[in-house]
């Protein structure tokens, strides 16, 4: 197995040891999920737009309303641009000492390219390592997590 396979093939909290979940492959599931693709079957479309999630996958039927990705995607691709701006604008201060007007020039477009393309590939990894794990409403023994509790 890739180190990347989710072995965590455990019993439900509150049901008994010997229901369980099959492993997902995690580094497969992230992979279909930053190229747009359902995490289960990888042929589905993930995004009905460039954010907006699908509802379910037209071909498998796995339903990706329940996904919370919430505040991650952004989080990881301001980290990443972040971390690789910084570097360059370093590097470029330092070698050529250029005019504060050719790093506006050249940082602030890049900066705004950057995060865009990264944004979607983020987000939907990021589904696909919930899909994988389980979390957030894709475990099929847990009750749905939107469904409204009636007492």
């Amino acid at each position: 197995m890739s180190e990347w396979t989710n072995k965590a093939a455990t019993a439900p909290q509150g049901a008994s040891p010997d229901v369980m979940k099959p492993p997902r492959n995690l580094g497969q599931a992230m992979r279909r999920g930053g190229l747009g693709h359902c995490p289960q079957c990888g042929v589905g479309h993930l995004f009905s737009g460039y954010l907006a999630v699908a509802d379910h996958c037209e071909v498998c039927g796995e339903v990706f309303h329940h996904h919370r990705a919430d505040d991650a995607p952004p989080y990881f691709t301001i980290l990443i641009v972040g971390h690789i701006i910084v570097g360059l604008i370093l590097s470029v201060e330092v070698a050529f000492a250029p005019p504060l007007w050719v790093h506006a020039l050249l940082w602030i477009p890049l900066t705004i390219l950057m995060s865009l393309a990264l944004l979607r590939p983020i987000k939907g990894a990021l589904i696909g390592l919930q899909w994988a794990l389980y979390m957030h409403g894709f475990d099929p023994t847990e009750p749905d997590p939107d469904a409204v509790a009636s007492f």
